[in-house]
Order: C-alpha cells, then structure tokens, then sequence
C-alpha cells in the first residue's frame, strides 16, 4: 500500500491495535485499515437499521444499541469484540445518540 493512504484512521480505532505498554501498533497500517473500513461500513450500514428498530418496537436507543452489539458479537461474528463495541460507539455518533455505558471503558 502506498505511504499516500487517503483515509484518516482515527485514534479510537488505532487504540484497538495499540499495545498500551509499548504505544506500538500491534497490526500493520495496512490491518488497520482495512479492518477500519470494514468497522466504519458496518457502522453507516447499521446507523439506519438501528433507528428502525428503534422506532418500530419501540425501544430505548440503548436498547437498539445493545441488540446491534449483540449481533456483532454473534455466532458468525466478522468482527472481534473490541472491533464490534467501536462499531457499536460510532453507529451511535452516526445516529446522533447517546454513546453506550460501555463506551466509558474503551481506551481512549
């Protein structure tokens, strides 16, 4: 991959493949990236789906929040479970809701 990359990985992202001892990276840029893509698509995928849910049962945006990350962390899961909660953080930024209580203990 070229030094030139294009898309800006942001620092809660970068902090899933950190090690906090050393401040080094635990993947390549490269990983990294795609994995970010991947987590970033999901997230604009799930923000209109999630709002759905929401509105048609009638449930709380954390409650739609929390059964999104329970199908990220599913059975067939393409995600770890790191990579799930920030998807599950930035679908809630997308959807302009409240972060989840768990978002408190991600590193920042």
């Amino acid at each position: 991959m070229a030094d030139d990359y294009q898309i800006e990985i942001p620092t809660s992202f970068m902090d899933l493949y950190t090690d906090a001892a050393r401040r080094k990276p635990t993947a390549s840029r490269e990983v990294v990236a795609a994995r970010y893509e991947l987590c970033e698509d999901m997230a604009n995928l799930l923000a209109p789906t999630a709002q759905d849910m929401q509105f048609s049962l009638g449930i709380t945006e954390s409650a739609a929040l929390e059964r999104c990350l329970q199908g990220l962390e599913g059975e067939s899961a393409v995600v770890s479970a790191a990579e799930a909660r920030w998807v599950v953080c930035r679908l809630a930024e997308l959807a302009g809701w409240p972060l989840p209580s768990f978002a408190a203990n991600l590193p920042e």
